[in-house]
């Protein structure tokens, strides 16, 4: 499986890569908790920290500060591989920041995948990148919208967690 997010913004690749160094902590205001499930890691963006967001559990395994931000799946998640994170110039004003799922679904993740992690993951980038937008510019030009499917798993999520 590849999937590829990524967005342009109006500002220097030293900015977004200085905001993407604060994407793991609570005062950094640029996850989008409390919409989705905060980003844990018990030793921040060190490599080798261990976490992730919600039942997503992932640890740190290559970091090149302010540029990329590389983690690995934890095996028993159902999904062999990485995602990361890359901040690249476009200019001296402007960059692209980009997030990247490269793996291999097994097990009951070769349905979950492709039906609902997808579409929330997607999503959830998304939104932090409309954050991290925000932060660099004041403005974002072109905010995420959830798709109505979207709408729909979470309101699935939302309606069987009050039943648990």
């Amino acid at each position: 499986m590849r999937n590829v997010q990524q967005r342009s913004i109006d500002a220097s690749a030293d900015e977004i890569g200085t905001l993407l160094e604060r994407v793991a902590t609570v005062d950094g205001h640029l996850w989008p908790a409390p919409a989705w499930p905060p980003l844990v890691l018990d030793a921040g963006l060190a490599p080798g920290s261990k976490g992730g967001h919600g039942p997503i559990r992932y640890s740190v395994s290559e970091r090149e500060p302010g540029r990329r931000l590389r983690f690995v799946f934890d095996p028993a998640l159902g999904l062999d591989g990485h995602h990361e994170f890359l901040v690249v110039a476009e200019g001296p004003d402007r960059c692209r920041l980009t997030h990247t799922i490269l793996g291999t679904a097994r097990g009951r993740m070769r349905v979950l995948w492709p039906l609902v992690i997808r579409w929330l993951h997607e999503a959830l980038v998304h939104d932090l990148f409309d954050n991290i937008e925000r932060a660099a510019t004041g403005r974002v030009n072109h905010p995420a919208r959830w798709s109505p499917w979207v709408r729909l798993l979470r309101r699935l999520r939302k309606t069987s967690r009050r039943r648990g």
